[in-house]
């Protein structure tokens, strides 16, 4: 295949969406996910019935051995990588963080921050021209959290995803010369379940009313932004942090 992406967290929310999205635009899809495997096959389905390729593939990304496995079943599977979008990512239940342990920390950044690095590193071995590659995008999934805080709800996520914009700024200096674009998208309140697994399963109807644009956003709406971001049109488009907040 000559587009081939890999999606960490493919198999619900953002991640789905893009995953059904870039596979219409012609991407050859790996879904990866850490433990909904349901989730995962169904969206492989559903790129297939719409006469698209695709896999899913187990793994959780905060754990070194198994990316590794990871990207090799992809390399058979479908070919040399050409895209990655680092969407993998957790939040935890509400509080101050002078209540957060450090157990709690170190999930944190090991899923989010450390992850999202190994996969890109991983990445870079296979599309760098540096390392024989034929060059290739990163998008990296942040957070509107990232300059917002989260204070009073999850501080410890939103210095995770402000790690993610340090380093999508750094990579993508770092790589811009052998073909490599690296950006982030920085979603706002985003109609996920993202927000029930951390306590707050009503925070989407609490908050619309209070963002400019009067309402959340989709999945969707971050997918055609990513999707966008991977393709040749966005071809001089690097180290961009794109805001998807509606105004928020």
């Amino acid at each position: 295949m000559d587009q081939v992406l890999l999606i960490t967290g493919g198999g619900r929310g953002i991640g789905a969406a893009t995953a059904l999205l870039a596979a219409k635009r012609g991407w050859a899809v790996a879904v990866n996910y850490a433990s909904n495997s349901l989730a995962a096959d169904e969206v492989v389905r559903a790129i297939r019935a719409g006469g698209g390729t695709a896999m899913a593939v187990q793994a959780d990304v905060g754990d070194e051995a198994q990316v590794l496995a990871m990207f090799e079943k992809v390399d058979a599977r479908l070919g040399r990588l050409t895209a990655l979008v680092n969407n993998a990512g957790v939040v935890d239940v509400t509080a101050r963080v002078d209540e957060m342990s450090v157990a709690r920390l170190e999930r944190m950044f090991r899923i989010n921050v450390i992850g999202s690095i190994v996969c890109a590193r991983e990445a870079v071995r296979r599309m760098s021209t540096r390392h024989g590659g034929a060059g290739g995008a990163i998008v990296n999934v942040s957070s509107a959290a990232s300059r917002l805080g989260s204070p009073g709800q999850y501080v410890d996520y939103a210095a995770s995803k402000g790690a993610i914009d340090t380093f999508t700024l750094g990579l993508a200096k770092e790589v811009a010369g052998e073909g490599i674009r690296v950006n982030a998208v920085r979603p706002g309140v985003i109609d996920t379940d993202i927000h029930a697994s951390g306590g707050l399963p009503d925070r989407v109807a609490a908050l619309g009313p209070q963002i400019p644009m009067q309402r959340a956003g989709t999945a969707d709406e971050i997918a055609g932004a990513i999707v966008w971001l991977l393709s040749a049109e966005a071809s001089y488009t690097t180290m961009a942090l794109l805001d998807i907040a509606g105004g928020r």
